[in-house]
């Protein structure tokens, strides 16, 4: 990796902590994986990549539903978690989607999900040029990412149309400052198409049930306005253009 990854020494810190709540920690337990799993394919029998893997919640639910898991994440303290969480049944790679996934051969998988780990990747375009090299003709991306209109009126930016850097405090962690990139909403749809993709579906989450008891405030909040995107993309069989350099 040329670059250091920009949330990778905040994930390191954070990762025992962020693995203790994870599963019941209600805007991800029950508000974004519960969309995101909605837009999956038939996982059995399938290979798919786990890109930004975390504590492995998602590997898991893959491996239980007879896929064939392969996971990768910056943060070496997240790995280390994932690996006891699915009890050697994937294989996992420290690995920055932000650079070339050498390492994993081309047209070798036919799902790729990438669950709330885009925001930390400046560049799209490659990264999803990567994935449309890993999957075969036909196969899947799915990914959830923070709302462009959630962050437009959390960050209160001047500069909509500019993907910038910017960070946030979650409070649920301590006041763990996160860094991470806003962009607009053509720049989150518009790199799908550029790197070889139909995006199939685009899902903006409603809080379930389960959240209106464990957080009746953020379940009414999230009834009005969006926090995440999830969007479901297949690989179409031309190749992407190259870009440009």
């Amino acid at each position: 990796m040329s670059d250091k990854p920009i949330a990778r020494d905040v994930y390191d810190a954070l990762a025992e902590r962020y693995a203790a709540v994870i599963d019941t920690k209600p805007h991800n337990a029950y508000y974004e994986r519960p969309a995101t799993l909605s837009l999956l394919p038939d996982v059995s029998e399938r290979r798919v990549l786990d890109a930004g893997c975390g504590p492995g919640v998602y590997s898991a639910w893959l491996l239980d539903r007879g896929a064939d898991v392969v996971a990768i994440d910056v943060s070496e303290s997240m790995i280390d978690i994932a690996k006891q969480r699915t009890r050697g049944r994937a294989r996992f790679h420290r690995a920055d989607i932000g650079a070339p996934l050498d390492f994993l051969e081309s047209s070798t998988f036919d799902l790729v999900v990438a669950p709330l780990v885009l925001e930390y990747v400046r560049d799209w375009r490659a990264t999803l040029r990567e994935f449309h090299r890993l999957l075969r003709p036909g196969g899947h991306v799915v990914v959830s990412v923070t709302h462009p209109f959630s962050d437009f009126l959390y960050f209160r930016t001047d500069r909509y149309f500019e993907t910038e850097l910017v960070e946030s405090t979650w409070t649920g962690f301590g006041g763990v400052r996160m860094p991470s990139y806003r962009r607009s909403l053509e720049e989150t749809l518009n790199p799908f198409g550029d790197a070889g993709f139909r995006i199939e579906h685009v899902l903006e989450p409603k809080p379930t049930e389960e959240m209106r008891t464990a957080d009746p405030r953020h379940f009414e909040e999230l009834r009005r306005q969006p926090c995440f995107l999830c969007i479901r993309a297949v690989r179409v069989d031309e190749a992407p253009p190259a870009l440009a350099v």
